[in-house]
């Protein structure tokens, strides 16, 4: 179909819930109180690491309506948080509530009240004594110390990926360049913080309502844990306030869950920002020497990667970002042969998981920042480099994972280069003494879905066309507040070519919606969006024909009409006959069980300007070039370069959760956590290169994670072409960026 002929796909339709939004209209979870609801709030531990010695609660319940859960009372089953399907056997190590705290901010007990003030005045009447131990904070000496933070001992889950011959690859080549680089735990910053409310049904059934992105991963988690069938937990995902991952894992949803089973009663407990940063999760640090062989040319022989991952106090999901990780190393550049070695540790700080681009972030400010030291080292041209050794569309995956498919990361390169006007700008200059201005770039890729991975990968959905012509979408998705069940519409609309303000759009309800994999691995446009449309496709063959057998004359559809020899039929009018005559409703299923996995690409370009004085840096231009397909809608693919760059920058300069040798947080609030505001922000420029990807619907595939993925090692690059220093450990603060002036005699 030419794409200029399109009635929705790629136009900037406005949002269906957007004016909602802007006039307050739009109810979030803690929006809506529930009758005879119980206010949870979380009693916390103050310590890193300590065995709770004695709990009194005497006093607090004294106070009418009080109702207190510790962890004397909870079941002592233990489960993983970022395990979401039966049978993936993650290693379970957290339990709902614990005597033995393993953070700052781990879950002691559950006051609850009729109101929050009430229960958060019964919460400080608790009395509890601690035997303090020594806190677990430095990921390299974790392993040694894993005896003092768990008791199973599990020293710390390795992994390891290697493909072709790394040995020959090293002792052949004519360069090996080695770095050690470390990227910061980082808090995912949602404007919602974590909200869960649980209710107790007839028949011993349990309703959880969650902003979540697994429906299903959390009717798993509750389950397992409550002793239930599957059936017996009904899940049902609500309105979002943003998410970046955070709310991927079961964080508070198990507890809820166990709370109102046992109380008998609906429970809800709604966290506030220093309870969100310090008790639920964040990105995991990670510290990785890589090193590269490379022939007299220019050409990547191999490379070997030894990491380490920060899972927090628990192992949740990290070891499968760290895997993530080692899968991701061999999809941007040709690397013929790879080793990869990764420890995941846990330590008494807050538990890591899943965020934005899952373990891509990391990896590829790692290798990015990396390939622009040695190329500086060597004397090689970084673009050139890059372009030598760059994937090449439709190459296969060398690990073992899905072909790369269209992969247009040359073309995003090039056009990059150019409008940055690359060659021009590379040139460093200096203002004065004081001010270095230098550019920087970045490559990247991400996935889109898990198919050839070790994970299954489906959707299923039905659509009714209505009566009266308009529609209704029943998917399992989750909007997390960037428009997916617009974007649905939109797809939808181009299919059938009903008016997409007739068109509604469910989210997930574990209960009447069919089983998917859920908002995770960039999978939602190019698997779940595909589904909508096959679906559509179906739906629009089931009217055509159904048509013809009430008119008994051929029916044709085209161009979004309905027609019979040359007249134009109304759809709703059609609809209602054949209902009525056919005795048939005009409902289509489709399970998609996808067969391509390609790879999102994207190239950003960064100018910046370091202040050798006071350390500070200004973006002063921006540039992010990105390999989507076809945009669905326009202004919510640049809506999410937009947010990820703010992301990216904060990674690269500000943004880090810290922790004392006691393993008590320096960060508890946005007072002292400091995000990249809106007068920080360049002026970010965007070039969408859109060549239809096969499998993805209308050609798109993913933007929404790879969108933050390049931008930390483009700004780093950047700096350290200002300052000709090899800047490595993540966040490049004033004091980090002041030491390297000082220390190059600048």
């Amino acid at each position: 179909m030419d794409k200029t002929s399109y009635k929705y796909i790629g136009k900037n339709i406005q949002k269906c819930d957007a004016k909602d939004k802007v006039r307050g209209r739009f109810l979030y979870l803690a929006d809506e109180p529930f009758p005879n609801v119980l206010f949870g709030v979380l009693l916390l531990s103050p310590h890193a690491n300590a065995i709770v010695r004695s709990i009194d609660v005497t006093d607090a319940i004294q106070n009418e309506g009080v109702e207190i859960l510790t962890f004397l009372d909870a079941p002592k089953i233990k489960y993983n948080s970022g395990e979401w399907f039966p049978g993936q056997n993650d290693y379970p190590d957290e339990t709902v509530l614990t005597g033995h705290a393993k953070h700052v901010g781990d879950r002691i007990a559950l006051v609850m009240a009729d109101t929050e003030e009430k229960a958060r005045k019964a919460m400080k009447l608790v009395k509890v004594e601690y035997d303090i131990l020594p806190a677990v904070i430095e990921p390299d000496s974790a392993s040694e110390m894993a005896g003092i933070l768990h008791e199973d001992g599990q020293k710390s889950f390795d992994g390891s990926i290697y493909y072709g011959d790394v040995d020959s690859a090293f002792s052949n080549a004519a360069y090996v360049e080695s770095d050690t680089i470390s990227t910061p735990k980082i808090h995912h910053a949602a404007m919602e913080t974590h909200a869960v409310l649980a209710i107790p049904r007839p028949g011993a059934a349990i309703e959880v309502r969650t902003p979540c992105q697994l429906t299903f991963g959390v009717q798993h988690s509750v389950a397992q844990v409550l002793r239930k069938p599957l059936s017996k937990i009904r899940v049902i995902k609500v309105n979002m306030g943003g998410t970046f991952g955070g709310k991927q894992e079961v964080v508070f949803e198990v507890l809820c869950a166990w709370a109102a089973q046992k109380l008998g009663r609906p429970v809800f407990i709604n966290t506030n920002r220093e309870e969100t940063i310090i008790s639920t999760r964040t990105r995991a640090a990670t510290k990785a020497r890589v090193e590269t062989a490379i022939d007299s040319q220019g050409v990547i022989l191999g490379r070997r990667f030894d990491m380490t991952v920060d899972a927090g106090a628990y192992l949740t999901g990290s070891k499968k970002v760290m895997m993530a990780m080692a899968k991701k190393a061999s999809r941007l550049y040709r690397v013929p042969a790879l080793s990869f070695e990764g420890s995941t540790v846990r330590t008494s700080t807050t538990p890591a998981g899943a965020c934005r681009g899952y373990g891509s972030p990391q990896i590829h400010t790692i290798t990015e920042i990396h390939t622009d030291l040695l190329c500086r080292r060597l004397g090689f041209d970084p673009v050139e480099f890059r372009l030598k050794n760059l994937m090449k569309e439709f190459e296969e995956d060398p690990s073992g994972g899905a072909n790369i498919g269209k992969a247009r990361v040359i073309e995003c390169l090039k056009k990059g280069a150019e409008a940055f006007d690359w060659e021009k700008n590379k040139t460093l200059e200096a203002k004065g003494n004081r001010f270095l201005t230098a550019t920087g770039f970045a490559c990247c890729t991400h996935g889109n879905g898990y198919y050839k991975t070790k994970y299954h990968d489906f959707t299923n959905m039905s659509l009714r066309i209505l009566e009266d012509g308009s529609a209704i979408l029943r998917a399992s998705i989750q909007d997390l507040g960037s428009g997916a069940t617009t974007a649905f519409a939109q797809i939808v609309g181009e299919v059938t070519g009903i008016d997409i303000s007739k068109i509604t759009v469910t989210e997930t309800d574990t209960q009447f919606t069919s089983y998917d994999t859920g908002c995770q691995a960039s999978r939602v446009i190019y698997v779940c969006g595909e589904c909508a449309r096959l679906v559509s496709e179906e739906a629009v063959k089931m009217l055509r024909e159904q048509a013809s057998i009430l008119l008994d004359k051929p029916v044709n559809f085209y161009d979004g009409q309905l027609t019979c020899e040359g007249n134009r039929l109304d759809i709703g009018d059609t609809v209602r006959e054949i209902m009525e005559k056919n005795r048939v409703s005009i409902e289509a299923h489709y399970e998609h069980r996808p067969e391509m996995n390609p790879a999102s690409f994207g190239a950003h370009f960064a100018k910046v300007t370091v202040d050798k004085l006071t350390g500070l840096v200004k973006v002063d231009r921006y540039l992010a070039v990105h390999d989507v397909g076809q945009a669905i809608n326009e202004s919510f693919v640049k809506g999410q370069i937009y947010g990820g760059v703010q992301m990216g920058i904060g990674m690269a300069l500000t943004e880090e959760l810290l922790f004392d040798s006691n393993g008590i947080p320096k960060v508890r609030n946005f007072d002292k956590y400091h995000l990249i505001n809106a007068p920080d922000m360049p002026e970010t420029e965007i070039i969408l290169i859109e060549d239809c990807e096969p499998g993805g619907p209308f050609g798109a595939k993913s933007i929404g994670e790879i969108s933050t993925v390049p931008v930390s090692a483009a700004i780093v690059n950047a700096v350290n072409r200002a300052l000709g220093s090899s800047l490595t450990d993540l966040p490049l603060t004033p004091a980090k960026i002041v030491q390297a002036v000082i220390d190059l005699g600048k």
